[in-house]
């Protein structure tokens, strides 16, 4: 059942955000396999190339590391073999359950990038990586299972994946449609025709309804604020210090206890 909600939770992630020059589905018949598509980055020995791979999950994913393959030959990947990293099973120590296919896949790219050799890699010159890079969609429009899995991608010319690190456009025009229709309500509608036309010649709706209600907000605190003390009147003794009202008390007994000892 883990491995059910887990592998739908990394679906929904991959359609909504792939990782850039990533993208990745599981089989309809085996959700534990995963074939994914990585394209060579610019200013690498694999640019331009199209890389297919395979990553298997056990049955009790995520708790436990899947293992990863390559088919499309790189120059850096025995095609077919286990590839050792500290994402699989060859270091299930290391494994942790909140990583996601994204991170896999993200760690593989940066591992294929790098020249470390370990159990599935292997060594060749750029040269070569170079000219396995152009050959590499031949390759995999080639292979039936690709065909199988990325029918889109298995065209006669090279398809750009949903994200290919130049960022998304589609959420950036998304964003600015969106913002304008959260302040497309006026509180001034009611009021005048000028006003209406005010705010739709606006580019930026907000800033037309606050100054008016700060103006209305400054004519009822000046008032309070700035009203000048008032000096005559019963309103002066209310600012006469305590102890003064303390003596005042005194004297008149003082002098009430003299006045009555002057009439004895």
């Amino acid at each position: 059942m883990a491995t059910k909600v887990a592998q739908k939770r990394e679906y929904l992630a991959m359609q909504k955000s792939p990782p850039p020059f990533i993208w990745a589905c599981p089989e309809e018949k085996n959700i534990l396999d995963w074939h994914f598509i990585i394209r060579g980055p610019p200013d690498t020995p694999y640019e331009g190339g199209e890389y297919h791979g395979l990553i298997w999950f056990p049955s009790d994913y995520p708790f436990k590391p899947p293992d990863v393959k390559m088919f499309t030959p790189s120059g850096r990947f025995e095609t077919g073999h286990k590839i050792c990293m500290s994402m699989t099973s060859y270091h299930p120590s290391t494994w942790n359950a909140a990583w996601s296919v994204a991170t896999i896949l993200t760690g593989l790219l940066s591992f294929m990038l790098s020249d470390e050799i370990t159990a599935g890699a292997v060594k060749t010159s750029e040269s070569d990586k170079k000219v396995l890079a152009k050959q590499s969609h031949a390759f995999n429009v080639a292979n039936k299972k690709f065909r199988e899995i990325f029918p889109d991608y298995a065209k006669p010319e090279m398809k750009d994946l949903p994200d290919m690190g130049k960022g998304n456009p589609s959420s950036a025009s998304t964003s600015k449609v969106v913002a304008p229709n959260t302040t497309t309500p006026t509180s001034t509608s009611n009021s005048t025709t000028s006003t209406s036309t005010d705010v739709s010649s606006s580019n930026t709706p907000a800033p037309d309804v606050n100054p008016n209600t700060n103006t209305i907000g400054a004519k009822d605190v000046k008032p309070i604020i700035n009203r000048p003390p008032q000096p005559h009147g019963a309103q002066n003794w209310m600012i006469i210090p305590s102890w003064r009202w303390v003596i005042a008390v005194v004297l008149l007994a003082v002098v009430g206890r003299l006045s009555s000892f002057v009439g004895l």
